[in-house]
């Protein structure tokens, strides 16, 4: 195959691969593939993973139904049964892909429990079925939630001239609103889509949510970059959060020590809390109380009474 030097623009050929070379990596990697203690690494005569290029969609037609104008296709004026007739379509386009998806992974997670490939499976469209219809039942408590966090965009940055501008701008709201999303799917038993849309967040923002944290309403993430949210963390109502913090566990379990799934590992934020840039608050039993303040660097890994401020030292 031509190929293009930098210093020279002229296409050159590349030197071919060794026959010998090639074909000793290709039986390798055919070994490798073959061996019994290698299996989760590979999909090979199974039913079809879920689609990354698709999950992206599902999120994009989730925010042009919450959102309309905003995210999506420009919306005509016209009247309500012409208005309504098109948000009927955008969720029949939605319901479609959604419950292909969740199908995917749940049909995988089954084969790889099986051990080996499986056909059909009539309980895993069943409940990719179940959990999409609820979804779309839930869409507009969804977009009250997301509401509340754009209001608490606007009030807690005085530098927004609008809900639009912040909706249209803001990393913080984008990251959130994909969290809401994937939330209310991981809660009602998806498997691996979730995590697919919030690492779809994570590279557009650089603002990694674990779709298992557990976020109140009002919730505002300023500026955003580097901002990490483990699972298991619990934010209350009115928490606000600056770029660079860091909501983690203390420890990373591994082996036997792993721990079972739903333990805390991850703090507690309780309701009116302020962190500012760069901080770092660790472990399942910190409590960090309502209404306190903890400031720009503080390293955190014991609970904070309410009220408290904290800087950057330990409490």
């Amino acid at each position: 195959m031509p190929r293009l030097h930098m210093e020279n623009p002229e296409p050159v050929d590349a030197p071919e691969v060794s026959h010998n070379v090639a074909d000793a990596a290709a039986d390798a990697l055919l070994d490798a593939y073959l061996d019994p203690t290698a299996g989760e690494m590979q999909h090979i005569g199974s039913y079809e993973l879920p689609s990354a290029l698709e999950v992206e969609r599902v999120i994009e037609y989730v925010r042009a139904l919450l959102f309309p104008g905003y995210a999506g296709p420009d919306v005509p004026r016209a009247g309500k049964p012409a208005l309504r007739a098109l948000i009927r379509g955008r969720m029949a386009v939605l319901q479609e892909s959604l419950q292909r998806q969740i199908y995917r992974a749940l049909h995988h997670k089954r084969q790889q429990n099986l051990g080996f490939p499986a056909l059909e499976c009539v309980d895993c469209r069943e409940t990719a079925q179940g959990i999409t219809e609820r979804f779309l039942a839930r869409l507009p408590l969804l977009r009250a939630q997301v509401r509340l966090d754009l209001r608490a965009a606007y009030e807690g940055d005085p530098a927004a001239s609008g809900v639009d501008e912040i909706l249209s701008c803001y990393p913080g709201t984008y990251a959130v609103t994909v969290y809401r999303i994937a939330n209310t799917l991981q809660v009602d038993g998806a498997l691996v889509i979730p995590r697919m849309m919030t690492e779809i967040a994570h590279r557009r923002t650089g603002i990694d949510i674990h779709p298992g944290a557990s976020i109140g309403p009002s919730f505002f993430i300023d500026h955003g970059t580097g901002v990490v949210i483990g699972e298991t963390t619990r934010i209350g109502a009115q928490v606000r959060i600056y770029q660079g913090v860091t909501l983690g566990a203390l420890t990373v379990p591994v082996g036997d020590a792993r721990p079972e799934p739903g333990h805390q590992r991850h703090p507690t934020i309780e309701d009116r809390v302020v962190i500012y840039a760069n901080a770092t608050i660790l472990g399942g039993q910190t409590v960090i109380g309502e209404g306190a303040v903890v400031g720009g660097n503080a390293f955190v890994t014991a609970s904070v009474a309410p009220g408290t401020k904290v800087g950057g030292k330990r409490p």
